[in-house]
């Protein structure tokens, strides 16, 4: 159903709607507000400010995720039951308000946030969608018909109290990632060091030919390699884990600017306590409230560790490729596990399907980094506007990168077999061996040997044997497996 007051958007709406199946009555209530009447859908829980928003905005059709959604439940909640310790709000509407965040936690109402992610005023329509839902759910919680205005729990004077969507939505955002982060990417990046640890492992009798410039080095153990991919995805699970330190920061009673007015002074310890219990989590008090409200210190801190991992792991997932190519004319040095045929018109083939998935997700994050960069930069003064942009971005970047590490660890890493016979083969080719020799002959005439053997195509141990060099002492000099 599409509500009647949408104007020329009918058609943006139209598929905005259907893309989400969202079912409404053809029945509307009026609700006031400060610009004037608006018709509401009489099933829903939102109220005229989320129905300005959505007539505003039909812009993409994508909206905050549930990460966010679940947040924005656990602060109000929390504000509720802190309100209530404080005796600034009434302990059956403040009751009422909790099992309504409660119920938001859950995800009950997740289909009833409707806010496009493109909006205005620092993500303030999605703080009074859920005001709205969580008020009007109270309501009706405590059987106070719509048509008494005066009895109904109030999206602002209740639910809001003590706060702003200026300290509110960061904070929801903070909490957002945070969860994420510490109950999802960061265990996928554990599991894929240890994946990758195993094939270190596994991998560590194979000896094979190192490329450097793409062109043959000395040789190395395949499990040398691994052990490379290893130690980077260690690195970036310390660069992320470190910043996740940042977010645990929440302005809640920063008000719209910081300086907490109106506010009882036992309010914001009360509501972090809170927080922490519902989550689990070590979330405290910022340093400096007023920096909190101006910058997005730890969501951009985040994104560009989160952009460090995906440049490391398109430079692994490219290196994979290679590694895999063939299997009869490229390197085919590893063999991928195959998950799906990979061409309409060339029967058999198979392609490295998940590492080029994992290549185009890192290419994402990428570019989200530049869009949180530049949303970061367009903060001014006391707040920073861009905040339902960066929160989309980051909360995005988490969830897909997650999704992408551990279906590359499943389907791919846990599967790859090292192909020993053709890593002997590229090994026993390689001219690189010549550099065994060159404390023995000095390297002008190790690399004259060198290029000899290209140029007539043999072996440098054929040339060494041709020119009358080849000992027990430049055998074991040109020998592999001595020389890792």
């Amino acid at each position: 159903m599409i509500p009647n007051n949408i104007g020329n958007n009918k058609l943006c709406f139209l598929l905005i709607y259907e893309e989400r199946d969202i079912l409404f009555s053809e029945d509307y209530r009026k609700e006031k507000d400060t610009l004037g009447e608006v018709q509401v859908p009489s099933d829903a829980h939102y109220g005229s400010q989320t129905q300005r928003a959505i007539d505003n905005f039909p812009i993409s059709g994508v909206r905050l995720p549930r990460s966010f959604i679940r947040a924005q439940g656990i602060i109000k909640a929390a504000a509720a039951k802190a309100n209530m310790d404080t005796g600034s709000l009434d302990k059956k509407i403040g009751e009422a308000i909790i099992q309504a965040s409660e119920e938001v936690i859950d995800g009950k109402w997740d289909h009833q946030f409707l806010v496009d992610i493109y909006q205005a005023g620092a993500g303030t329509s999605q703080n009074m969608n859920a005001n709205e839902i969580i008020g009007n759910r109270a309501s009706i919680l405590l059987d106070i018909p719509f048509d008494e205005k005066k009895k109904r729990v109030h999206p602002h004077d209740h639910v809001n109290m003590s706060q702003s969507t200026n300290d509110t939505f960061p904070s929801a955002l903070n909490i957002a990632a945070v969860e994420y982060l510490v109950h999802h990417l960061l265990p996928s990046l554990k599991d894929l060091q240890t994946a990758m640890e195993n094939k270190s492992e596994e991998f560590k009798d194979v000896l094979k030919t190192g490329r450097t410039h793409l062109h043959d080095a000395v040789p190395m153990r395949l499990g040398q390699e691994f052990s490379g991919f290893a130690a980077t995805i260690k690195e970036s699970y310390e660069s992320i884990h470190h910043t996740t330190d940042a977010l645990y920061e929440l302005g809640l009673g920063g008000n719209a600017i910081g300086t907490s007015v109106n506010l009882n002074p036992d309010y914001i310890p009360n509501v972090i306590s809170d927080i922490k219990r519902r989550t689990s989590l070590p979330f405290r008090e910022p340093e400096n409230l007023f920096s909190f409200m101006q910058n997005r210190n730890a969501p951009i801190r985040t994104m560009m560790a989160l952009k460090e991992l995906a440049i490391h792991l398109i430079k692994i997932t490219s290196d994979l490729r290679l590694l895999s190519s063939g299997p009869r004319t490229g390197l085919y040095e590893i063999t991928l596990p195959g998950v799906q045929p990979g061409s309409t018109i060339m029967p058999g083939k198979v392609n490295p399907a998940i590492l080029e998935m994992t290549h185009m997700v890192c290419c994402q994050i990428i570019g989200y980094e530049t869009a949180i960069t530049t949303a970061g930069i367009a903060g001014q003064l006391e707040i920073n506007v861009m905040m339902p942009l960066i929160a989309y971005t980051l909360l995005q970047s988490i969830e897909i990168m997650t999704n992408a590490i551990t279906t590359l660890e499943k389907k791919c890493i846990n599967g790859i077999k090292a192909n020993k016979e053709n890593c002997q083969i590229w090994m026993n080719a390689s001219l690189s061996v010549v550099t065994g020799v060159s404390p023995i002959f000095g390297y002008d005439l190790a690399s004259q040997i060198g290029k000899q053997a290209d140029e007539e195509n043999k072996t440098i141990r054929t040339v060494l044997e041709e020119r009358g060099l080849l000992t027990e002492e430049t055998k074991k000099a040109i020998d592999p497996r001595g020389m890792v």
